[in-house]
Formats: C-alpha cells, structure tokens, sequence
C-alpha cells in the first residue's frame, strides 16, 4: 500500500469529505524541492500499468459542420456528469487530485479510480489510512445504518434519483438530485438546449430538450421514451443518472455518467435483423411460463458505435463495453430497449486483453476458437438479455431491483452473460446466426470469464463471473490440464448454461434475497488455484483493463 506523504489528517479529510462533498483538510505540505522533483513511486507505476492506454477516436469525416460544433458542446455537458459523480463516489476531484501531485502515477490512478480505492482490486485503499470505501458512497451519511434506513418512513427513499442527508435534528431526510447538484444540473441543461439548436436530427432534438427538463425536474420517463424513438441519427448521447453499481448499500442510486457515440451505419445494419426476434426468444426462455410473463417491446434498437467520450460512472476503472437503456422498466414494458455496441472500446479490449489472456490460460487446441466476432455477439446478446427475463417479481415483492437490493447488480449481470449465450445458441439451432461457429462463442466466453473474474468481488460484473465459474466448474463444463490451461465441454457447458439461466431467473422472479446473498457469498469467490492462474495473466503484464486517451483533440475537433 502507498505510504508517501499520506497522513492520518489527510485521510480523515478524505472520508469526512465524502458526506459533505468537500475535503476537510489540505495535503501534506512537501518542501519546493520535493515538488519540483516529483515522480512516480515504483508501486503506483506499477498499479498504473495495470490499465493499457487505448485512444478514443472514430472517423468524423461525414459529419457536418453544425454536428460537429455540436459535439464540441456535448464534450462540455458530459464534464458536467463526470464532475458530479466524483461528488456522488468521494468528493470535488481537483482538491483530491491536487493532494497528490508529489506522485504523478498516483494522481493519474485515482483519477482511474475517481478517489482513493482500487476498484479492480476489491476496492482497497491504494492511500494509507483511507479506511474501507463507504458501501452506499456519497449517497447516504456514512453514520446511517441499514436498519435506520428501512425503518423510515419515507416514501421515496428508494428513488434512483435523490441522496439522503440528515437534517438539523439528524433526522435523515431525502434530496432529489434537482436539488442536490442544481448548480449543475441547471449547467447541464443549458447546453443540452444549446447542442440541441444545432441538431439536424428531429429526434435527437427531441431527445436533448426532454433530457434537459428531466434534469431539472427529476422525471427521466419522457426522456427515456424519446431516446428509445431515435432510429437514425449519426450522433448519440447516453446522459444524467442510469446505473447503480456505485450503490453497494442498497443499489438503489443511479450515479451520473455520459457517453459520446458516433454510430457505425454499417454494422448497426448487419445488428439490427436481430431485434425481430427478441418477442419471440422471451416466450421461448427455457423457465416455467410464470417467469416469462412480462412481456419485452417490440421496439427494440440494436446498434453499433464508436464511442468517443466516457464521463462518470462508465469511466471509472474497468471501461463499459456495451449499453442497454433505459433501465426503467416501465419503459421496457412500453417500447423495450436499445442496445449500443462500442465497436472500438470492444476491439481494444479483445487485441489488449482477450488475446493475451487466452494465450496463457485456452488449451492450445482451443485458440483458434477465440474471435472477435464471437466476443462482439458474446457482448451484444448480453446486453440483449439484459431486457429479457421477468422485471417484477411473482411473489408480490416488487420490481426485482427492489427486491434483491444490493445483490441485485451481481446476480443481473450473471443472468446477462449466461442468457446471452443461451441467446446465441438458440439462433444458431433457429439458423439465424449460421455464420457463428458454436464453439468460437463458448471458448471466447470462457476466455471472457477470466477477463471479468480480475475485476474483483468489489465489481457486480467480478462476482457474476466468480459464481459462473465455480457453476461451471461444478458441472465439468470444462477442464484443467496439468499445464495450466482450459479447455472448454462443448456439451457439458451448453447443458450447464440453460441449466444457470433457470437458477439466476427463478431467484428474479422469485425475489428471493436471501438465495441470492447466500450464492453470491458462497460461490462469488475466488479458489486458490484460480488466484494462482490469474496470477500468471499478472506476471505475464496482461493488463487488467484499458483507460482512454479522450475528448476532442483525438477526433480532430
């Protein structure tokens, strides 16, 4: 653990800072000498390296001149989004980040990390004396405990769009995020209506100007609804409040990122004679018909994009790959969902990470079978399944993010993965996927499970794969040979993936979260030998995940 100049006062700061949003206390004074000749410490280059620079960047060549100012302002909105979200994970960033200049590979680590824990390595502290990273971030006081909290009585403390703070008696109070960030939001949203005046594209227009008032009313539904309707605008924007991963407490608060995404007509082409059949593979999911009851819409996008700009929550440590929006599931029920494949952020991640990791741990046999294409239908059916399954629970519960609360995260993203492969295989026997060779999907996945596993069980995305690889594991889905490597039971892991696809729905639909705390606890872990394996991806210099070279410089703005 980093040790330099970091003092008990300093780090008390820090965690006092994450209630008020401020810090409480300056960095350590270091002498003009020191500071002239700051440089990297050996163990924070050493964890920078874990994350291999890829540049963010698409060809803009066919965009027009009102387009690309327009970007120039969208560049500025997200800022905003990724400002706002180190409040909502620690505090302001420049007073942090400043703290740290006497170690440029610190600073640049915890800007990765948006503060002082390392996300990919079950967020530990990386600074002295910074104790455990609060479970519920910023969006709680750090005093309120779970039983406080359920005992209120509030009626809407499990919004996705408020942070809960005491009042002056101490009594805990609700502040929608209108209120909580005005300043801003109301920013925000000046330039949502100023990037919408230069759209040449009715329904981003649209969209823009109903993002903007949802920012300042609280009231994303609308928003959603428009953003669900745009079908062929070049330029696209996923902005505001969406996911709860950054909620470990309950998983109730979205935190605010932003993506910028330039779509590839091309290959959204290819993707989009999918959607056609989503209606009909949720009848067809291999559960009693009780899970299957709520129905997906009909209106469902499938896409492909460079992604040119990640701010927020996408942005912190390990790099978002694929999007499925909005999570509302009102929304689902109306329209469905879009599903937005980042091309560019995929193939990065394939060529630096993928490859390299099957290299060492795929029998020699079996890497032939790792692809591109594969892993790109390995994430977008993922995404895909993510809008598939049962949203409220049959046991009178609620919506099943509700109902599974903080484990909802970990046990949706197994359902993700796995149905994606079930997806895959089913359109493959349909023979509407007969350019995918079977085994290519599996021995990428297995390869993919490696990948996510290095996220740790801090990670939603970490403890999914834990669990399915210790499922696997348990079913002979594959094998371990004496030299080190896997070699994947084509058979035994097509049996085992329908059979984890009934366990993951039935404990959705079923709402039960004491199933589902037991499986993650049990089985989202990692087995001695295991460690030792991906101990070998980390002597080999197999980074971890990949961290972006971004903004407007790097696509000629």
């Amino acid at each position: 653990m980093y040790k330099k100049f970091i003092t008990p006062v300093l780090a008390l700061g820090i965690l006092a800072g994450v209630n008020s949003c401020e810090p409480k206390a300056e960095a350590p004074k270091q002498d003009k000498v020191e500071q002239a000749q700051a440089q990297s410490s050996p163990e924070m280059q050493k964890k920078l390296d874990q994350y291999a620079k890829v540049q963010l960047t698409s060809n803009i060549d066919h965009l027009s001149a009102n387009q690309k100012e327009m970007l120039k302002v969208l560049f500025q909105a997200s800022d905003i989004m990724n400002a706002v979200y180190w409040k909502q994970s620690l505090c302001n960033e420049q007073p942090f980040v400043k703290s740290l200049s006497y170690d440029p590979a610190a600073q640049e680590f915890a800007k990765i990390n948006y503060g002082p824990w390392d996300r990919l390595n079950d967020n530990l502290p990386f600074l002295c004396y910074c104790g455990s990273k609060p479970a519920g971030a910023n969006f709680y006081p750090l005093d309120m405990t779970k039983e406080e909290f359920e005992n209120w009585n509030e009626p809407n403390k499990t919004s996705l769009y408020s942070i809960v703070r005491r009042d002056n008696n101490g009594n805990l109070k609700n502040i929608p995020y209108s209120e909580a960030y005005k300043e801003e939001f109301q920013k925000a949203a000046e330039l949502l209506r100023k990037a919408a005046t230069l759209a040449e594209n009715d329904g981003f227009k649209k969209y823009l100007n109903l993002r903007a008032d949802a920012l300042l009313s609280n009231d994303y539904y609308e928003s959603d609804l428009a953003w669900l309707d745009m079908k062929d605008n070049l330029i696209d924007l996923v902005y505001g409040p969406i996911e709860n991963y950054e909620d470990q407490l309950f998983g109730y608060r979205a935190a605010c990122e932003a993506f910028i995404l330039v779509k590839d007509v091309e290959w959204s082409n290819k993707l989009q004679r999918f959607a056609k059949f989503i209606p009909q593979l949720q009848k067809d999911l291999p559960v009693a018909e009780k899970y299957k009851k709520d129905p997906v819409g009909s209106e469902t996008d499938l896409g492909a994009y460079d992604a040119v700009y990640y701010a927020g929550d996408c942005n912190a440590a390990g790099k978002t790959l694929a999007i499925n929006l909005p999570n509302d599931e009102r929304v689902h029920k109306a329209k469905g969902t879009r599903r937005l494949q980042l091309k560019n952020s995929m193939k990065a991640k394939f060529d630096k990470i993928l490859v390299p990791i099957s290299e060492v741990l795929i029998t020699p046999d079996q890497r032939k079978n790792i692809s591109f294409d594969a892993f790109f239908a390995n994430t977008m059916f993922h995404e895909v399944a993510h809008g598939m399954g049962i949203k409220e629970t049959i046991t009178g519960k609620g919506p099943v993010r509700t109902a599974l609360k903080e484990q909802y995260s970990a046990i949706e993203e197994g359902k993700a993965d796995i149905l994606g492969l079930y997806l895959v295989t089913k359109l493959n026997e349909m023979g509407e996927f007969p350019e995918a060779n079977l085994l290519d999907n599996y021995v990428t996945f297995m390869a993919g499970i490696f990948r996510s596993v290095r996220f740790g069980a801090a990670s939603a995305h970490g403890k999914a794969n834990m669990i399915r690889f210790n499922y696997f594991l348990k079913k002979g889905a594959f094998t371990r040979n004496d030299d080190g490597t896997y070699a994947v039971n084509f058979e035994k892991m097509k049996t085992a993936a329908t059979e984890l696809t009934q366990d993951i729905i039935r404990i959705q639909g079923d709402g039960d979260y004491a199933a589902a705390a037991k499986w993650v606890k049990e089985e989202g872990n990692v087995s001695s030998q295991l460690e030792a394996d991906l101990a070998r991806l980390a002597k080999a210099g197999i980074p971890k995940d990949i961290v972006f070279e971004q903004g407007p410089a790097q696509i000629g703005l």
